[in-house]
């Protein structure tokens, strides 16, 4: 068996408890925050990982299609910040 062909994941560290305060009974409030904590701690990933076994062709094109997305974004976001800046400079040189 190659090595690192399987994650191990009892090597890990534990994870410290993750708490979420739920101030005025706003338990809609709480749960956005408590997905976006799991979110950004990787838990949904890799409990997708746990489930179901990705082929390496499998995992390739779906990295791919991330980066593809990650790209389109940055794009977007770039040129939202260019037409700003034009704007910008627009309303600086009436001055």
């Amino acid at each position: 068996m190659k090595k690192g062909y399987r994650k191990n994941f009892r090597d890990r560290e534990p994870m410290e408890a993750m708490k979420v305060v739920v101030h005025n009974n706003d338990v809609a409030k709480a749960l956005r925050t408590l997905k976006k904590k799991l979110q950004n701690e990787g838990v949904f990933n890799e409990l997708r990982e746990r489930v179901a076994f990705q082929t390496r062709g499998e995992r390739r094109r779906l990295e791919k299609a991330a980066g593809r997305r990650r790209y389109l974004r940055n794009n977007k976001s770039r040129k939202k910040l260019e037409v700003t800046n034009e704007r910008f400079r627009i309303h600086k040189d009436e001055k």
